[in-house]
């Protein structure tokens, strides 16, 4: 069970994160460049199967100009 809300978190997280990347009008690779990220592994932060740590979601808030409280607000472990 807990196993399965964390798959929602995360994959609620890059739905965030997809959301915002497209608002902005940026590509996954103009993202994954700017975040210091590689484009597979951005790509796996946005389909829910990757788990970015802390800095990483500092580095993306940074370039999708967003506090990264929004990116995580009212998601649960």
């Amino acid at each position: 069970m807990a196993r399965s809300r964390r798959r929602t978190a995360q994959s609620e997280f890059g739905s965030r994160v997809r959301q915002r990347r497209l608002e902005v009008g940026l590509t996954q690779e103009d993202l994954a460049e700017q975040a210091e990220l590689h484009v597979t592994y951005l790509g796996g932060i946005e389909r829910g199967v990757r788990n970015p740590a802390l800095q990483k979601i500092l580095l993306l808030a940074v370039a999708l100009d967003i506090d990264p409280g929004e990116l995580v607000r009212g998601l649960r472990p």
